[in-house]
């Protein structure tokens, strides 16, 4: 077969190969050769799709068209100059290049040497019939379209990015207006054109309109509206009026080319000449945003005002403040406020608006401590006021209530804070305010309780009446009401390390907020702090009953003399303490704070001399606790059984008959947590087997279950350790135990067993983790306390855990035998685990005790 006819059949057979080489080349050689041209092209087209020629005027039109006309026609002759002709045979070249040996070119060679040995023929035609193989294997060649070397600027892209701003904020009807501005005043052919369009205000969110799309004779807009008119063609062929501006003065000519206007008024606007229209224009009003108080002004315990509002408008709130005025005609100007106030400024504090989401209508809570201002709990004016984009304001939503701060309880404390507001009204009460205070402090021994009030307010007075007789100035008054609130502070908070004189200072505060009508707020904060105060008293009380040891024991009492009260007991006293105060019964309320104030000053006598008998409240805590857990553990067994039952009612008739019995001593023990005494503790277990056909009742279970929850609840609240990590961690493990006891009451309810049971085995988790963490806390209080055993606590018959191990003393719990260590640990649990897989495949064992099996294994 002749040479060149074996090469034309390889090439036919990569045809679309080589074409496509071609093709490529021809992209390379016109990008290379042509990259500026487009360059210039595509700037030029950006500028005309955001009509920059609408905003120019006429001669710096025609200077653009002129610079970019030549630049395209510069670009053009240097492309043209560059650019060279590919042919196909370059195309071939470069796809034979790609491929190894060449084996184009090797068709198209021809046999030099033994071309008469028929060997040799035969080698020569395998060895073309291997290229013309390997040639039919081609593929086309990817141009090389880069021209970085040649644009080391990358200038085509600043004309790419600019097309793409075009795109996305132009539009290609603005292009065909170039025509009209570049006609100007030498008239069109064609006539006189004209085009326009409305820009709504930019808040309104609303988009352009083009007036020429515009079919219908009414156009509604936005207020604020903007109209761009541009007219083309012969000076006078088309004209504007219209009446929607309301401009008086400066009105430009009818017929000049380039007209802009706001919208602010309805009226109609007209074109008048070739081609003109007319709109009756209508206007969407922006109405004035409002403002309104949603509810009324709290104050927190600390001071903290909260006044709720509510906000709108149409298209959204941009700011909002509250200013704050005195209100002098509602102040009882007696005593040091008769003299005339110093002047103020009025307060002034920015609404907080939303971070996110849309502002056109919210609620949102102002939030400030005003505590320390002169006015605090004086009768002010509250304004609230909001604006708009548009700087439209609201009407002024205005409140007249006393600016809250923080109320002081203590009456010394409070005396303070009044001389204070004297002095911040005016300087003039500073001769008064020393000698107010000098009389004070004539005879301190029954008034301060510590010689550190007592040395600050010495040095408050005598700088008092240094600064009054040398004139005070600005500075000086500030500094001297810092002073003075911060001995308020002191004498209101007290010294909060000493757990005695923090329960009394709780005490004085509660009985203060009775007096004075606390919200109900106050109270709740007073009562916890009351709680926390009679927490750590009795702690101390603790500690000193230990470092006591054996004098304590030689000194008992009869005990038939004393009455046993535990921290339960206590609880229960401050709980009803504070049902009265919200209930309004403030006498009965102050009776029970009498009590509970004498019981506790004979706790601190007695508590020394009751020996050995009692025990501490980590104790406590620790078997109330584990007491809980046990009581949980038989609800989530008696709600098993019952599931059990609603599958196979005949799978209990072979059980033990005495679990029913042990669902009513837990139903004994439950009601004996709710508090309600060993007498009727004893009726519920004489009546147990009156509730044994009830016990498989999801109603009943639910109550034991709604019960042991409220329990838990009280416990949580008493629990000791709460100054620590580990009785931090207890109190939320407790309070994870809640929530999962409340899912398990619903579910109860709901007679969903199976998420009944998975709620309670949250709730035992947690109880356990609870423990463990109550027992860190009570070792680590242990430990700070010098290392001595608790002895304040062992009884008869010490109680165990659920798991069967003793507790300790100190609430930790000791299984009283040694654990494994290591790797033994590792090891005996896979032993466990192994072992529990084993038994949970034997079909011959009860059904219930594979499912309990099944249950381990799918917690572990």
């Amino acid at each position: 077969m002749p040479r060149t006819t074996r090469y034309h059949e390889s090439v036919s057979r990569i045809r679309g190969a080589v074409t496509l080489t071609h093709l490529g080349l021809w992209a390379e050689r016109a990008t290379r050769a042509f990259w500026p041209l487009w360059s210039v092209l595509l700037l030029a087209l950006a500028l005309l799709m955001l009509g920059v020629q609408d905003l120019l005027p006429l001669e710096a039109v025609w200077t653009l068209i002129v610079v970019f006309g030549l630049g395209a026609l510069v670009t053009l002759g240097l492309g043209l100059r560059r650019f060279r002709w590919p042919h196909r045979q370059e195309a071939l070249d470069r796809l034979d290049a790609t491929l190894k040996g060449r084996p184009l070119q090797t068709l198209r060679d021809t046999q030099m040497i033994g071309g008469s040995d028929a060997a040799s023929v035969a080698v020569w035609r395998a060895h073309q019939d291997r290229m013309a193989a390997r040639a039919a294997q081609a593929r086309a060649v990817s141009p090389d379209l880069r021209v970085s070397q040649r644009d080391p600027y990358a200038l085509r892209y600043v004309a790419v990015l600019a097309l793409a701003v075009a795109l996305l904020f132009g539009s290609f009807w603005k292009v065909s207006s170039v025509t009209g501005v570049a006609a100007g005043g030498q008239g069109l052919a064609s006539g006189p054109t004209w085009e326009g369009w409305v820009e709504p205000p930019a808040y309104t969110g609303l988009p352009s309109l083009y007036l020429a799309d515009q079919s219908g004779a009414t156009l509604e807009v936005a207020e604020g509206s903007r109209i761009t008119l541009r007219l083309y063609g012969e000076v006078g062929a088309l004209t504007v009026s219209e009446t929607v501006s309301g401009r008086t003065a400066e009105v430009p000519s009818a017929a000049e080319a380039s007209q802009s206007f706001e919208v602010r008024q309805p009226g109609g606007l007209t074109i008048e000449g070739p081609g003109g229209r007319s709109w009756q224009i209508t206007l969407t009003p922006d109405t004035r945003p409002q403002v309104r108080v949603i509810d009324e002004i709290t104050t927190a315990a600390r001071g903290e005002m909260s006044l709720p509002f509510e906000a709108q408008d149409d298209y959204g709130i941009r700011s909002g403040e509250a200013v704050i005025t005195l209100d002098l005609a509602q102040i009882d100007r007696r005593h040091l406020l008769a003299a005339e106030p110093e002047p103020r400024e009025a307060i002034t504090v920015p609404l907080p608006l939303p971070i996110s989401g849309s502002r056109a209508q919210f609620n949102e809570t102002l939030i400030e401590d005003f505590s320390q201002h002169p006015w605090a709990n004086l009768p002010v004016k509250i304004e609230l006021q909001v604006r708009d984009d548009r700087d439209q304001a609201s009407a002024p939503e205005v409140i007249a209530a006393p600016l809250p701060g923080r109320r002081f309880f203590d009456p010394f404390a409070a005396a303070i804070i009044d001389q204070r507001r004297a002095l911040l009204w005016s300087r003039e009460n500073a001769p008064d305010i020393a000698m107010i205070l000098r009389a004070v402090t004539h005879r301190p021994d029954d008034l301060f309780r510590s010689a550190v009030p007592y040395l600050r307010m010495r040095t408050i007075q005598r700088r008092l009446e240094s600064f009054a007789d040398a004139g005070m100035t600005t500075a000086q008054r500030d500094e001297l009401a810092a002073a003075m609130w911060d001995l308020a502070v002191l004498l209101e908070d007290g010294d909060l390390s000493d757990a005695l004189e923090r329960l009394r200072r709780a005490q004085e505060r509660l009985a203060e907020a009775m007096k004075n009508g606390a919200s109900e707020q106050e109270i709740a904060e007073l009562m916890q702090e009351l709680r926390e105060a009679t927490q750590d008293y009795m702690r101390q009380l603790a500690q000193q009953q230990r470092e006591q040891g054996e004098q304590g024991q030689q000194q008992a009492q009869n005990p038939e003399n004393m009455m046993e009260m535990t921290q339960d007991d206590l609880q229960a006293m401050m709980d009803r303490i504070q049902e009265l105060m919200e209930q309004g019964r403030m006498a009965e309320a102050e009776q029970a704070l009498a009590e509970l104030q004498q019981m506790l000053e004979n706790m601190q006598v007695t508590q020394g001399q009751q020996g050995q008998g009692q025990q501490s409240p980590g104790q406590q805590a620790m078997d109330g606790l584990a007491e809980t857990l046990r009581d949980q553990q038989g609800l989530s067994d008696q709600a098993f059984r019952d599931l059990q039952e609603q599958f196979n009612p005949n799978a209990q008739q072979g059980q033990n008959p005495n679990n029913q019995g042990r669902d009513g001593q837990q139903g004994q023990g439950q009601e004996h947590q709710q508090g309600e005494g060993e007498g009727q503790g004893q009726q519920e277990g004489q009546g147990g087997g009156e509730q044994q056909g009830e016990t498989g009742q999801q109603g009943g279970l639910a109550d034991r279950q709604e019960a042991l929850r409220r329990e838990l609840e009280r416990q949580r609240g008493a629990l000791p350790g709460q100054g620590t990590e580990a009785g931090r961690r207890a109190q939320d493990s407790l309070e994870d135990a809640e929530r999962a006891m409340d899912g398990a009451e619903q579910a109860l309810r709901g007679n969903d067993l199976p998420e009944a049971i998975d709620r309670q085995a949250e709730a035992m988790d947690a109880l356990r983790e609870g423990m463990r963490n109550l027992g860190e806390a009570l070792a680590e209080e242990h430990r700070e306390q010098g290392g001595q055993g608790d002895t304040a606590g062992a009884r008869e018959g010490e109680r165990q855990d659920p798991l069967g191990r003793d507790t300790g003393n100190s609430g930790t719990v000791n299984s009283g035998e040694d654990l494994l260590q290591g790797e033994d640990v590792y090891r005996r649990a896979r032993e466990l685990l192994d072992e529990i897989r084993r038994r949970s495949g034997e079909g011959a064992r009860p059904e219930i005790e594979r499912n309990y099996l099944e249950r381990l294994l799918d917690r572990f």
